[in-house]
């Protein structure tokens, strides 16, 4: 059975061509992907990761506000119940110069995984699977049979 997760774009960021490309990487990896789109709501992750049984919620944020537009948002998420891992990626912050500082931030904010806009989908995949504890020959299973 493949894993669901839940993919968007969140806050009043309106660039869909990163999830577009992460959206089909992940189905090709045997993921089972809900794509949420553009200008997402926290609100709407949350019911969208409760209401699928989703085990990771992946958000993307390019127009360097992730940092405001993520803040609560593993509150809203504990109050629902969830236990869900949690990727951000993208341009995260404006004038972003060190990344690791931004990391820090996000981890600090309670993501499992952060990662910048340069990073190859591929990446998320591999960490997606060693979180989730899956083998490449399962995700690829799914894939075949699905």
């Amino acid at each position: 059975m493949p894993r669901t997760v839940i993919l968007g774009v969140i806050g009043s960021d309106a660039h869909v061509v990163g999830i577009t490309i992460l959206e089909q990487a992940l189905s090709a990896a045997g993921f089972e992907v809900v794509n949420l789109g553009v200008q997402t709501a926290q609100a709407d992750f949350v019911a969208a990761a409760k209401s699928h049984d989703a085990e990771a919620v992946l958000v993307s944020s390019l127009y360097g506000h992730a940092r405001q537009d993520c803040e609560g948002f593993h509150d809203r998420l504990d109050e629902a119940g969830l236990d869900v891992w949690t990727y951000v990626g993208g341009n995260l912050a404006v004038g972003q110069d060190e990344f690791e500082e931004t990391r820090r931030t996000f981890r600090g904010m309670g993501f499992d995984r952060v990662f910048d806009a340069e990073t190859d989908p591929e990446e998320a995949i591999a960490a997606l699977r060693q979180d989730l504890e899956l083998t490449t020959a399962e995700t690829d299973r799914v894939s075949v049979e699905g």
